[in-house]
C-alpha cells in the first residue's frame, strides 16, 4: 500500500483487522466500492473462495494474483465475467512502471 500511495494511485483496502497503512483505512466489512480499476490479491486460493462473488461484483478492470495466490478456478470465473487478470507481483509492476 505504501508503494501504491507513493505512486499516487487511489487506494482502498479490505482486511481482517481494522487499521491504517500509508494513510489508507483498512475496511473490515465488505464495501461496494465504485470504479475499481485493479484488485490485488494477497489471499491464498482457499481463502479467496468466499470473495469470488464480491470481487466479481466490484467489476474491476483487472485482478492481480501476487505470488502464492495463483488460482486457476478463479481465473475461469474472471474470464466468464470479462475481467482481466494477471499473475504478477504488484510491487514489481510498480517498480518497473508496468502497473
Amino acid at each position: 500500500m505504501h508503494k501504491l500511495v507513493a505512486n499516487k494511485i487511489e487506494t482502498v483496502a479490505f482486511g481482517l483487522k481494522q487499521g491504517s497503512v500509508a494513510g489508507v483505512n483498512i475496511d473490515v466489512e465488505l464495501v461496494n466500492y465504485k470504479d475499481i480499476n485493479t484488485v490485488t490479491l494477497y489471499l491464498n486460493p482457499k481463502r479467496q473462495e468466499s470473495y469470488y462473488n464480491y470481487i466479481i461484483a466490484l467489476k474491476p478492470e483487472r485482478v492481480i494474483f501476487n505470488p502464492g495466490t495463483e488460482n486457476p478456478e478463479f481465473y475461469k470465473l474472471l474470464k466468464q465475467n470479462n475481467i482481466a487478470f494477471e499473475v504478477a507481483c504488484t510491487l514489481v509492476l510498480l517498480s518497473t512502471n508496468q502497473y
